[in-house]
């Protein structure tokens, strides 16, 4: 199988719900993460390093922010002759768990495409995955669905997970929709598939004229109808399903494993570039183990912190398990402790805030504390 006759196909708000501090002025795909990247990046990077030429990214609302973000697509090496990035939104106003018509509304963007199988993935997942292994698992076995799956226990958030049940050459043998033990490691698919166009659009338009609008139950049903297969992701992989992973994620990155993985340069993870200055650190600052970006002032102490661009930290203020997003104002002598600061927000001198590492505070975009 050729990469480039693979679409890529993105759910931009993918458990938009389950962050909604976070997605209230953006999808789940824009949300900003470790200082100077957006969650789509990390997919959309991927997509492109492994071939796939094509990419189109649904979004049903708040879409500003990712369509300033992704552009073009230029940032991605999607914007060619021949490679395209293109922005479905809106698609039509309904219910985004209701995939079934999601997909049929989109049908015609799907059947112009060119390329003859649709790679679709969730918005909310973190991950440097090449997906031409996927390409030559699924090709190989003849297969006319693969699954991505991760072993792991199901991430707070997912109301009603799809686990497999998989046999040794990787065939699904069963499909379980919310299974009752939720603490044991299982087959986790959070949604990453990849199947031939006409296929999948046959069994949508079959599925709306049966009324069967619940897409978890047709995959249970396609089990029987077909082969299917699943293939194990076994790198480092994060799931954006609650304020807690969100920030569990990004303090991740404090690990130099974690990065090591995420930011191979053989794979490189592409973004939208903001030219700043370096930032400037002043005499009496203290920074250790933290991620600042550039254009940052910090007079102050910051300690396991992501500080995005254009952050100010006031002298003597003291920061520590803290995400600052980019060109918020800290000021001086003030205490923060497990807080997550959103984009433009002000804190004025001799301010205390502390969450814990079980329930960070949050601080809406552009506040004033």
């Amino acid at each position: 199988m050729r990469s480039n006759d693979v679409l890529g196909f993105i759910f931009a708000d993918t458990l938009d719900d389950k962050v909604p501090e976070l997605a209230a002025t953006r999808t789940m795909a824009s949300i900003p993460i470790g200082g100077k990247y957006r969650i789509i990046d990390f997919v959309l990077s991927s997509m492109s390093n492994s071939g796939i030429n094509n990419v189109g990214i649904c979004a049903k609302s708040n879409f500003l922010s990712l369509t300033d973000h992704v552009g073009s697509g230029s940032a991605y090496d999607l914007s060619k002759r021949r490679s395209n990035l293109t922005l479905l939104t809106p698609y039509g106003g309904k219910n985004f768990s209701n995939y079934v018509e999601i997909i049929y509304n989109m049908h015609g963007y799907i059947e112009h495409c060119r390329e003859e199988y649709i790679l679709i993935s969730p918005g909310n997942v973190i991950s440097n995955f090449d997906y031409t292994q996927l390409f030559d698992f699924h090709a190989k076995h003849n297969a006319d669905i693969t699954f991505l799956y991760k072993r792991r226990v199901v991430p707070a958030g997912y109301d009603r997970p799809i686990t497999f049940d998989i046999a040794d050459d990787g065939k699904v043998k069963q499909v379980f929709v919310a299974p009752g033990n939720t603490d044991e490691v299982v087959n986790h698919v959070c949604g990453t598939v990849l199947i031939k166009k006409s296929l999948l659009m046959e069994e949508i338009r079959k599925a709306l004229s049966l009324n069967e609008l619940d897409i978890k139950r047709l995959i249970q049903k396609s089990v029987e109808k077909y082969s299917v297969y699943a293939y194990e992701n076994k790198g480092y992989t994060a799931v954006i399903s609650s304020i807690n992973s969100y920030f569990d994620f990004n303090m991740d990155l404090m690990k130099k494993s974690v990065r090591d993985e995420l930011f191979n340069p053989k794979r490189p993870i592409y973004t939208k570039v903001r030219d700043d200055a370096p930032s400037r650190y002043g005499l009496d600052s203290k920074v250790k183990n933290s991620i600042i970006a550039q254009g940052c002032v910090i007079d102050g102490e910051v300690e396991n912190c992501i500080i995005s661009k254009g952050v100010y930290v006031g002298s003597g203020a003291k920061l520590s398990n803290c995400i600052v997003m980019q060109d918020t104002k800290i000021g001086a002598d003030t205490k923060l402790n497990y807080v997550i600061i959103d984009k433009d927000v002000t804190i004025k001198d001799e301010r205390s805030l502390m969450g814990f590492d079980s329930y960070p505070i949050y601080i809406a975009k552009k506040s004033v504390v």
